[in-house]
């Protein structure tokens, strides 16, 4: 019996969230430092790489792999302790952003930065250096972790911070896996004064109007997001609405221990009070096509002009933070069986090409057929990690629709799209990407960042053993080679 075989283990398919991609591998589910190390230790020992990953809510391959085994940290989900006057919590890798929510909202506290969804555990979003519809104002996760706890390679665990190993500290967070486990982080929450926020609609008749109301309302806004319908055309083109949010004050709410209470911010099971939300998704598999789905976005435009002329609305915390969990297995609406999914492709613009760029994407999607059925867009800034996706501009959120009819054709498509944000100083977001080619990084990134995460994978990991199909087909085998992507 090898040293790995005396944790938790299990040979099963790894899918990628949005269906498009993945494979079998044996899943190994530790629960201490301990175990990590006894697996790392057993996969040096075979020669077999390893693959990271937390609960699998990554679009594309950024936690699944072809020729190796897999390490799913959930299981070390322990809340190890809140400071209820700082607002710093210390909590083990496996901890998901719900479990956090739901153990600090009730003490008056919120996370800094969240996700579209709850279920991510905090070492993923740590890889990815996760940003949230407030990363205009506050910055990605990473602006939020004072420290953390990672299990390099070769078993030795560091603690890291921005004094102390920062160079892994700033290398690991959005690394995405490829320098160590993280396994215990420290992370900064904020104060809230209600389990609620105030949220105004604006309904933008293009996308120039869109971009020019976050502009002005992001000195004063808590949080931006706008929606896209991605089928308007000319004039129209780039429509869509934009929720403002905004925290309250003290004395906003009169009972202010009631909203953030978690029987308050619990979403009802049913939808319309008559249906189990739990079924939606086969209703929404019957609108998932071109006709259905340019339906559902021009209703969803003139409803928000409707929203627009209203009286602000206040929503729970979890209601505004966590649209993607409204519909559960919502994804499972783009069909189930092989081949079948969705991608999401996302660039970060700067600032001054972003209007162009986007509005380009768009016209060359619907000249090309491929029309993203839905659209998100949000304002950001840069952070200091190396492999940061985020600049100083907009990122335009786009989910495509995977079949095996369309599939090469589609790649194609989005490897047009990737020169053209790359010929403009954009970069991409790996948690959403499945089809990036090799030789990007040197496109996206400064040099020295290159360098140093180079330097540094081949210092701690000179064997490559941290690797998933990601890490591959963006960084090479080779630290990357130009080539254009194949679908997987």
């Amino acid at each position: 019996m090898t040293t790995a075989l005396a944790t938790a283990s299990a040979y099963r398919f790894v899918e990628a969230w949005g269906m498009a991609s993945g494979s079998f591998a044996r899943v190994h589910r530790p629960r201490s430092v301990d175990e990590i190390q006894r697996i790392l230790a057993d996969l040096r020992e075979r020669s077999v790489s390893l693959a990271l990953r937390g609960t699998g809510n990554s679009y594309g391959d950024a936690s699944t792999t072809r020729t190796g085994e897999v390490l799913e940290i959930h299981r070390m989900n322990r809340i190890l302790g809140f400071d209820v006057e700082t607002g710093i919590a210390e909590v083990e890798a496996g901890v998901t952003v719900r479990q956090l929510w739901r153990h600090i909202l009730p003490l008056g506290y919120w996370p800094r930065v969240v996700s579209g969804t709850s279920f991510p555990t905090l070492a993923g979003v740590a890889a990815a250096n996760i940003h949230g519809k407030n990363n205009f104002a506050v910055g990605t996760i990473g602006d939020a972790i004072l420290e953390f706890d990672i299990v390099l390679p070769s078993g030795e665990v560091r603690t890291c911070s921005r004094e102390q190993h920062a160079d892994l500290f700033h290398g690991a967070i959005g690394g995405f896996g490829m320098l160590g486990v993280f396994s215990r982080l420290v992370v900064q929450t904020k104060r809230v004064h209600s389990g609620e926020m105030e949220v105004a609609v604006f309904a933008n008749k293009n996308l120039r109007e869109m971009m020019d109301y976050m502009e002005t309302e992001r000195a004063s806004a808590d949080y931006l997001v706008g929606w896209i319908d991605c089928f308007a055309r000319g004039d129209a083109i780039g429509r869509g609405q934009v929720h403002r949010g905004r925290c309250l004050a003290p004395e906003e709410d009169p009972d202010p221990e009631k909203t953030r209470s978690l029987a308050h911010q619990d979403l009802s099971e049913m939808a319309f009070g008559v249906f189990p939300k739990s079924e939606l998704w086969r209703i929404m598999r019957l609108l998932n096509n071109d006709f259905g789905m340019s339906f559902v976005n021009a209703v969803r435009y003139w409803q928000g002009r409707l929203e627009g002329a209203m009286a602000h609305k206040r929503w729970t915390l979890n209601e505004f933070s966590f649209l993607l969990d409204y519909v559960p297995n919502w994804k499972w609406s783009y069909g189930r069986k092989p081949g079948n999914g969705l991608i999401q492709f996302q660039p970060f613009v700067p600032k001054e090409s972003a209007h162009h760029v986007c509005t380009e994407i768009l016209r060359r999607s619907h000249a090309a057929g491929f029309v993203p059925y839905l659209g998100v867009f949000k304002r950001h800034r840069p952070d200091p990690f190396w492999l940061t996706h985020a600049v100083d501009g907009w990122s335009f959120a786009m989910d495509f629709r995977v079949s095996p009819s369309v599939r090469e054709a589609l790649w194609r498509h989005c490897g047009e799209l990737t020169d053209l944000v790359l010929d403009h100083g954009g970069r991409f977001y790996f948690a959403k990407d499945l089809t990036l080619p090799a030789g990007v990084l040197e496109r996206m990134y400064p040099a020295d960042n290159l360098r140093r995460f180079r330097a540094l994978k081949r210092e701690l990991d000179p064997e490559r053993l941290l690797q998933t199909d990601l890490a591959r087909r963006v960084f090479g085998n080779g630290q990357g080679s130009a080539g254009r992507a194949a679908p997987p």
